[in-house]
């Protein structure tokens, strides 16, 4: 009361508050994080052990199990999984959701540190990391020219170094570059005839490299320092160092090897749109923004390109904020159409452009003020939060609305400007405190929601509730205060707008005959609305259900995999017959980015960016369904087509973990389960996570014969490395850079198994012994990668799916694997998306329910009664008619957001049963008490227009979303449908089936105070 009376008496203060949040709203707004999702809390920790040349069985056994048993006490962690490959080892904890993951990483270094001393003497120090979701490339930038030499000069002397002072950039990696190397290509046939061994030239290598201090002298009153200078200046300074013979006698180097100037042979080759490329990965900083770090290279490319030499171009690749900006662009545009077709809404029913601008007004002060609660408790502006705004929208202006109305109606009466405004919102203003605390207490629960579920979807409730809370400091102060100024003619009717009262009028009528109609046939209405719940729910198995929905981002990626084992060279070729069959899809593909071998030499990677939506025909999935049709013949390789959206970094749609105890069993048991899943309808590229062997030779070395000729294990495998992949001697330096110089063999000399078998070991004595004589060769199958899931051996079967939901290709593939027989001791367990849907849904059905109850309390301390509350929390089960029927009608499945609009609607619908039954009461409290019947009439024809107002303002500021107009709308879309069709649906059946609950709980009261009065 004192609140209203002061902003009407202080028109001045009110407006300069306004003013000052509008300023300090726009500053907030400018400085908001801008990301397309809301951060993801992720409490993994990484461990990483190198173990060079030991086979994935070693890692498992000498690494991977001992660091397992280490951490897997921690307190709260959830999983230990590992992967032990050909020389490494992962070990990777998750944790709890809530876990203190800083404290958690000092657990785990406390408990490496334990175990550290027990691992085998060549393995490398555990690296512990914090794996972190955001260290993703926020742009990609080619660099193309015919000299991929010049290229990665280009890069590593002008580009990076530039790109890493912007703003925000942590990181800039450098991918298909040439790393420049000396190689000292060494000459069996010398190296025998001067008696020299490639230890010795290593030797003597390190022995003239070498600078050092040998302490000081004097110079008059200064200390000169004495430094002896032995750096190679020159590459001639290497070819002319002195190395000892075995005669006591020195050779130069260039007598016995070929001193080589160029580049390490490259891991990978990368190619953006069929031309040779050195790309750059650009990474951000933990806590820069996505787009503008984006906007900052953008900005920056001009004054690269200027400097660029001849014959290179500097390109953007792939650009992760394009989808963001699209998106954020499309919510925002959705906004304004809702809040124009909000205004409409307004003018159509208040037939006053001044009374319409003064509610109007009260939505861009809501979104403004929400700018800034959101910016100073750290939330960002994303498509979520920003589809919050949207969403309440229409819900900004229910308390204004409803305090216009009243105020409305005491300048009828005629009172005067101001005595109209302190009067009529000072009455309301408890009532409207009370409707909007119903709609705000439904968000609490969701605050004690765990996972991702949580993650995504608790920066919209808080968006929502700030906007609601200042909509409603806006219907109480802003409102009252414009009204006592600008309705001066609310009181005059205009015939401009006549046509809709008639309208209006014919409503009402059809509304008071159907009123009369389901107050006289109660039983029918009753039953007739359990019949219409009980169908409804039978729907549920055609609609299906689904994580998330995934937008269309026009991004997709082809993995290629030829037979493990496979040299780069023949990924190559493989690769060109998919670009062959890449060719009929130019039309769409505005970006190809190829790597092969970067990974491994049998795996070949494209990423894709497709032309804008409104510029193709098909959807990104329908690209990548015909993609997978067309790549499917391609010989030679597994080849898998698959979008990258919004929903990509939440895990596989299926994973099927497979437990037991040998992994021999659980490779045979996967391609098991890879094939009967393939059978269900939906189930899309299914691939499981168990390798083919890696090609071995087994080089078994006999002791005792070595033994005989002075040799040990040890310097047999010395001398094998060296001659087939080489060793680094020294280290070069020229112009501030550094390089390795390598001693290597001719490549026809450690090509093939004849090359090993023709291997001669120089024992200390400098005899050469054949390898064949001290060691026996085995050709074999080693595995590549060895799984483990809480110390016990794991596989993963994954899966995407297509043109069906989520919920019910799981149901097939669980009836599935039931089906199957699994070997004794050997299970299965379904996680992805699949288990954080079904983990999700299971806790937002907890927050529904205490939801619902925060909603009855809240009412039952508006009402004083504990019975009208529950009178009407009857609109609520009806809500479920509208839901479901909306959903089967559009072929969406019910998901995480539709979930959430089924809560935000039980704070929402008893708004409209609130106004109704309060206003029932009211009449039979000012003269209607013996005559229930023409009060209900009476209330229902009377609140029938501001429900109708507050309803429509929010049900169609809620078409653009779902409707899903423009790119990345879809994730809103399920929520919209959900507020459109339940809110549209329990509306209805609030304006009629309220009205008989009430009754029926009206006479059963009677009854019992009738009896109650008998007993006495």
């Amino acid at each position: 009361m004192k609140l209203v009376k002061s902003s009407v008496k202080r028109p001045v203060g009110v407006i300069m508050i306004v003013l000052a949040i509008i300023a300090l709203g726009t500053v907030s707004v400018r400085n908001l994080n801008v990301d397309l999702l809301p951060d993801i809390d992720l409490p993994i920790a990484v461990v990483a052990t190198s173990y060079p040349e030991a086979a994935p069985e070693e890692v498992e056994d000498l690494i991977s199990r001992p660091v397992e048993s280490s951490v897997s006490s921690i307190e709260g962690i959830d999983t230990v999984q590992s992967q032990s490959q050909s020389g490494s080892s992962l070990v990777m904890m998750m944790f709890n959701s809530g876990t203190d993951l800083d404290q958690a990483m000092l657990d785990v270094r406390e408990n490496i540190d334990k175990v550290k001393g027990s691992l085998p003497e060549s393995a490398g120090d555990p690296s512990v990391l914090r794996f972190d979701p955001d260290q993703m490339p926020v742009m990609q930038v080619s660099l193309t020219g015919d000299d991929a030499t010049k290229l990665t000069q280009v890069a590593d002397d002008q580009i990076v170094p530039f790109l890493e002072r912007q703003n925000g950039v942590a990181s800039v990696n450098v991918e298909g570059a040439k790393d420049r190397e000396i190689q000292l290509e060494l000459d069996q046939a010398k190296l025998q005839e001067y008696g020299v061994t490639a230890n010795s030239i290593s030797q003597a290598l390190k022995n003239s490299n070498q600078s050092s201090s040998a302490g000081t002298v004097k110079k008059g009153n200064k200390d000169l320092q004495l430094r002896v200078i032995g750096e190679f200046d020159s590459l001639d300074e290497i070819r002319n160092t002195l190395v000892p013979t075995e005669s006591d006698e020195t050779v130069h180097v260039d007598d016995v090897a070929d001193v080589n100037d160029t580049y390490k042979g490259s891991s990978g080759e990368t190619m953006v749109n069929g031309d040779q490329a050195v790309v750059l990965s650009i990474m951000k900083k933990t806590d820069a923004n996505t787009v503008s770090v984006a906007d900052t290279i953008h900005n920056s490319m001009s004054n690269v390109q200027e400097d660029l030499p001849s014959g290179v171009s500097a390109d953007v690749v792939i650009d992760t904020s394009d989808s963001i900006k699209m998106s954020i662009r499309s919510v925002i545009q959705n906004i304004l159409i809702g809040g124009i077709i909000s205004f409409l809404i307004l003018l159509l029913f208040l037939k006053s452009f001044r009374a319409t601008l003064v509610i109007g007004v009260s939505i861009p002060i809501a979104i403004i003020s929400t700018f800034s609660l959101m910016y100073f408790t750290g939330e960002t502006l994303n498509v979520l939060t920003l589809g919050g705004l949207a969403l309440g929208l229409g819900m900004m202006v229910d308390s204004s609305i409803v305090i216009l109305e009243h105020i409305y109606t005491y300048r009828q009466r005629g009172y005067s400007l101001k005595d109209a405004a302190i009067k009529g919102a000072s009455e309301l203003t408890p009532a409207v405190i009370a409707s909007t605390t119903t709609t705000l207490v439904v968000f609490l629960p969701m605050i004690f929601v765990d996972g991702i579920a949580a993650n995504l979807f608790a920066p919209l409730a808080i968006t929502i509730s700030f906007a609601l809370i200042a909509s409603l400091v806006v219907a109480i102060t802003l409102v009252p205060m414009l009204s006592s100024k600008l309705l001066v003619k609310a009181t005059e009717n205009s015939g401009k707008r006549y046509w809709f009262s008639r309208v209006l009028d014919r409503v009402t009528n059809g509304y008071q005959s159907a009123l009369k109609w389901v107050l006289g046939h109660r039983k029918t209405t009753v039953f007739g609305t359990l019949a219409l719940i009980v169908g409804s729910l039978l729907l549920i198995p055609a609609i299906g259900a689904s994580f998330i929905p995934s937008s269309d981002q026009g991004q997709l990626q082809v993995t290629v995999k030829t037979d493990t084992g496979s040299t780069k060279e023949h990924t190559e070729d493989v690769t060109e017959k998919v670009n062959t069959r890449l060719g009929d899809y130019d039309d769409v593909l505005e970006t190809t980015y190829l790597n092969v071998g970067g990974d491994a030499s049998n795996q070949a990677s494209y990423m894709m960016e497709l032309t804008s939506s409104s510029e193709r025909s098909q959807s990104t999935e329908e690209v990548v369904q015909s993609m997978t049709e067309d790549l499917k013949s391609v010989p030679g390789a597994d080849i898998t087509v698959q979008s990258t959206n919004s929903a990509s970094g939440l895990g596989d749609p299926v994973q099927i973990s497979l437990s037991g105890p040998e992994h021999d069993v659980l490779n045979d048991l996967a391609a098991e389960v890879t094939d009967e899943i393939s059978q269900v309808d939906g189930v899309s590229n299914p691939a499981s996570s168990a390798e083919k062997g890696t090609p071995q030779m087994h080089i078994d070395i006999d002791s005792e014969k070595a033994a005989m000729y002075g040799l040990t294990a040890q310097q047999i495998t010395g001398q094998l490395q060296l001659q087939f992949t080489g060793q680094t001697a020294a280290k070069y330096r020229e112009d501030g850079s550094e390089m390795d110089v390598t001693l290597k063999y001719p490549e026809d000399e450690r090509s093939t198994i004849s090359d090993l078998e023709d291997v001669s070991i120089q024992s200390k004595s400098g005899a050469s012994v054949p390898l064949k004589s001290v060691v026996t060769l085995e050709e074999t199958q080693g595995p590549a990668t060895l799984q483990r899931e809480d110390q016990q051996p794991q596989l993963n079967v994954t899966s995407e799916i297509a043109g069906r939901d989520l919920g019910s290709v799981t149901n097939d593939i669980q009836d599935r694997l039931d089906s199957m027989n699994f070997p004794e001791g050997y299970d299965y367990n379904i996680g992805g998306q699949a288990e954080d849907m079904a983990s999700s849904f299971k806790d937002l059905s907890v927050a529904l329910v205490f939801s619902i109850f925060l909603v009855y309390a809240v009412m039952a301390v508006q009402f004083e009664n504990f019975l009208f509350p529950f009178v009407i929390m009857f609109s609520l089960p009806t809500t479920i008619i509208g839901v479901l029927f909306g959903f089967f009608i559009t072929g969406l499945p019910l998901s995480i957001p539709a979930f959430i609009g089924i809560i935000m609607l039980a704070g929402i619908v008893v708004n409209n049963s609130i106004v109704l039954v309060d206003y029932i009461n009211i009449l039979r409290g000012e003269g209607y008490g013996s005559d229930r019947y023409t009060a209900i009439i009476e209330a229902g024809a009377s609140r029938l227009r501001p429900i109708l107002m507050t309803t429509l303002t929010t049900i169609l500021a809620m078409v653009p979303l779902g409707l899903a107009l423009g790119e990345g709308a879809e994730m809103q879309q399920p929520l919209a449908i959900t507020i459109i069709f339940g809110l549209t649906v329990s509306s209805i059946f609030t304006l009629l089936f309220i009205p008989v609950v009430y009754t029926l709980f009206d006479d059963l009261t009677a009854k019992f105070t009738r009896r109650g009065k008998k007993a006495k």
